[in-house]
């Protein structure tokens, strides 16, 4: 995901991906764990797209205060 979809994306949207984002992490794992999973680098992927929201996020509030 690249942060200019991100950007384009409005919070609601945004709490949604980072809240599917989670799930997929929390996924991966427990897949990792048990040795199930066939990606590795899927798991990387996942936490940087989490903190790029996270970041889009706290730049958006940052210029409402």
């Amino acid at each position: 995901m690249k942060v200019k979809d991100i950007r384009s994306m409005d919070a609601t949207k945004r709490e949604q991906e980072l809240e599917g984002l989670r799930r997929e992490q929390f996924n991966l794992r427990m897949q990792n764990t048990t040795g199930q999973l066939a990606n590795n680098a899927r798991l990387k992927q996942v936490r940087r797209d989490i903190a790029r929201i996270k970041t889009v996020t706290n730049e958006e509030k940052g210029k409402q205060a």
